[in-house]
């Protein structure tokens, strides 16, 4: 069986956020005993990752690092008409992803220890974020 819901996120700063509890409130219940959870974000300035879900020292960092490697007003730009963040944006996007599968067993997220799902939002305003969750069994 395949069921599928679309979640509305709500607007977040720029930064990586752990939206793994906000993303189980949405999914149907109960999970199948075996499945499988497919997330798609559908949006290109933004981008979902599983990471550590413990040390909150690690999503700034995150955070960090993606905007050294992806710098804004980089000179050789074109896309520029969105704002300085924008351009990053898509590249962060790229880099990172927008779809995550993570399996389902024994009626739970079968995550690690210390993974956790994040928005990583690039825009400074990138406003609500709509993910498309389909659960197959």
């Amino acid at each position: 069986m395949i069921q599928q819901t679309t979640l509305c996120l709500k607007a977040r700063q720029r930064g990586c956020h752990l939206i793994t509890q906000e993303v189980l409130a949405h999914l149907p219940q109960p999970l199948p005993e075996v499945g499988v959870l497919h997330l798609f974000v559908q949006h290109t300035s933004c981008a979902l990752s599983l990471n550590e879900n413990a040390d909150p020292d690690v999503r700034r960092d995150m955070n960090r690092i993606l905007d050294h490697l992806v710098p804004e007003r980089a000179p050789y730009y074109t896309h520029t008409m969105e704002g300085d963040d924008d351009m990053p944006a898509h590249v962060k996007c790229a880099l990172v992803g927008a779809s995550l599968t993570i399996p389902i067993t024994a009626g739970r997220l079968n995550l690690g220890t210390w993974q956790g799902i994040y928005l990583c939002e690039f825009r400074n305003h990138g406003g609500s974020r709509r993910l498309v969750a389909t659960v197959v069994s």
